[in-house]
């Protein structure tokens, strides 16, 4: 097979040497991940879905959890979308574990039970982008598809020199054309899982060794020292600071929730009274202006927690104060639309964005 890229001296390619090469280097160096000695599509699927921008040290005791409750397609179908999410608490990215969701019931109701054994099938349900149906169906059921994830990107522009950018349209289109020129016929499911993990653990981001890698006699980017400028990706959209000022309206033992609704962030959620301000400098003067605090604040005791809590998410810089309100006793005041008190017991089984939880716990909530 001839291929020849930028700078790539003009040899021969033989794609039998190159997929050798790597399942060698794969079978010495491969992690032991819970999901790889499987072939059962839910599994695979449930894996791809938790580890998408989520380091594995992290997702895998969720992985474990989710199997522990929901051990088929069938199981999580037949789940209440609160719970799905209470079990998927820590994660971020809430969105993947409502899609999850949804999908897993599309999977039973149309195609029952069974997942389709294409990657351009498995590409049209909801959740599933181009590198998840491709790592399903050659995982699965040895279709031979490239799944190409941000490591397999950076591998191949690394070993070609290919300057087009990853994140555009005619980047993603040469990067599969390469990539479905180079896969093996024999064992697409192998290459996939070796070349994602040669880019994972061998060919990493910063400062690759590429004194002990079994392609530099090849690679562009180690002749020509571009390690550091490939792959090229646009720059990242810039981070959004918000300032979030939650109202714990405390009665008893008991604290007034809400669910997110909407388009916003932690949609199907459950969280406090919000009252958002374009500054960090926000006085109880004016949280006053809110009706609900000022009503709050009138029959009962305000505290303000003294930590502000910064959390991040993929576009956004979260900076987040608590007031806390204990109202007097026999106090009684309205609540906004969707929020009402949750004993303790109730609080724990409710799905909540990580800060909300760790406020709980550190103020003794729960």
């Amino acid at each position: 097979m001839y291929i020849e890229r930028k700078g790539l001296p003009a040899d021969q390619f033989d794609r039998f040497e190159f997929n050798a090469i790597l399942r060698s280097w794969y079978a010495v160096h491969h992690r032991p991940l819970l999901w790889r000695n499987t072939t059962d599509p839910y599994k695979i699927w449930l894996s791809e879905i938790i580890l998408q921008q989520t380091r594995v040290a992290q997702g895998a005791p969720y992985y474990v959890k989710f199997l522990e409750n929901y051990p088929t397609v069938f199981d999580l179908a037949a789940a209440d979308e609160r719970d799905v999410l209470r079990l998927w608490q820590g994660l971020g990215y809430y969105s993947r574990a409502r899609n999850m969701h949804f999908t897993a019931r599309q999977i039973v109701s149309e195609f029952e039970g069974k997942f389709p054994d294409s990657a351009h099938r498995l590409a049209k349900l909801k959740g599933l982008g181009h590198y998840t149906a491709a790592a399903i169906a050659s995982f699965a059921f040895q279709e031979v598809v490239p799944a190409i994830d941000g490591n397999v990107y950076r591998v191949l522009a690394r070993l070609f020199g290919i300057f087009t950018d990853i994140l555009s349209n005619e980047g993603k289109k040469e990067f599969l054309s390469l990539a479905s020129q180079v896969i093996s016929r024999e064992d697409p499911a192998t290459y996939n899982q070796a070349m994602i993990e040669f880019g994972a653990l061998q060919c990493v981001p910063a400062a690759p060794d590429c004194s002990v890698c079994p392609f530099s006699y090849m690679c562009y980017a180690h002749r020509f020292n571009m390690q550091d400028k490939l792959p090229v990706k646009t720059k990242k959209a810039a981070v959004r600071n918000r300032f979030f000022n939650y109202i714990v309206l405390q009665n008893g033992y008991n604290i007034a929730m809400r669910e997110r609704l909407g388009k916003d962030i932690w949609k199907g959620l459950y969280d406090f009274h919000l009252i958002e301000s374009p500054g960090s400098d926000l006085t109880p003067d004016e949280l006053a202006k809110d009706v609900y605090f000022n009503q709050w604040a009138l029959e009962g005791q305000l505290r303000e927690v003294g930590k502000v809590y910064t959390h991040l998410l993929t576009h956004q810089r979260l900076h987040i104060r608590f007031w806390c309100v204990i109202l007097s006793k026999n106090a009684k005041v309205l609540l906004p639309e969707n929020m009402r008190f949750y004993s303790p017991n109730e609080i724990e089984t409710l799905p909540k964005p990580i800060v909300i939880d760790q406020l709980l716990r550190e103020e003794n909530f729960l």
